[in-house]
C-alpha cells in the first residue's frame, strides 16, 4: 500500500512540475497540449478525489455551460468546462483584473492556467489573471487564439 501511495504521489509531482514549467513559459501550443493531455486530467481527477486545493495547473476543456457573471465583490465571469475524463470544473475569471471573454459560447475550447480549489461539484479554477501584487503565480485563459490575463 505504501509503495502505491508513494508511486501515485511521485507521478503527480512529476506531472505537476511538467505542467507548471509549460504554463509558466507561455500558453499551450498544440504539441504541448498533446504531451500533457492525460497528465493534467489525471492530476485534476486525483485532486478532486483527494479533496485537494491550492493546486496551480494548466489544461483545457470544452465549455458546457455559461453562467451569469458574479457581480458581488470582485466581478467574475463564470462558466463550466468538461474535461475528457468527464470531470466538470467551474472557471471563475476575475473581470476586474482581466478582460472578459466576450465571444465565449457553449462548445468552445478554453485553455487555462490557474489555481484549482476543490468542491463537491468538480472544483473551481480561479486566479486566471495576473496578480497585481506579484505574490501569486500569474494565470491566464486562452480562447480562439486570444490570451486573457
Amino acid at each position: 500500500m505504501k509503495k502505491r501511495v508513494f508511486a501515485l504521489v511521485f507521478n503527480i509531482l512529476i506531472v505537476s512540475l511538467s505542467c507548471l514549467q509549460l504554463a509558466n513559459a507561455n500558453p499551450l501550443n498544440s504539441s504541448q497540449q498533446s504531451q500533457i493531455t492525460h497528465g493534467f486530467e489525471q492530476q485534476l481527477l486525483a485532486a478532486f478525489n483527494n479533496k485537494q486545493s491550492d493546486l496551480q495547473i494548466a489544461g483545457w476543456g470544452k465549455v458546457t455551460r455559461l453562467l451569469a457573471d458574479d457581480l458581488k465583490g470582485s466581478r467574475h465571469q463564470r462558466f463550466i468546462i468538461r474535461l475528457n475524463t468527464g470531470q466538470t470544473i467551474l472557471i471563475a475569471h476575475n473581470i476586474d483584473l482581466a478582460p472578459k471573454i466576450q465571444t465565449l459560447k457553449v462548445g468552445d475550447t478554453v485553455e487555462f492556467y490557474g489555481e484549482y480549489e476543490w468542491n463537491k461539484q468538480g472544483g473551481v479554477i480561479h486566479w486566471t489573471h495576473d496578480d497585481p501584487n506579484n505574490k501569486h503565480p500569474h494565470g491566464w485563459l486562452k480562447h480562439n487564439g486570444q490570451l486573457y490575463q
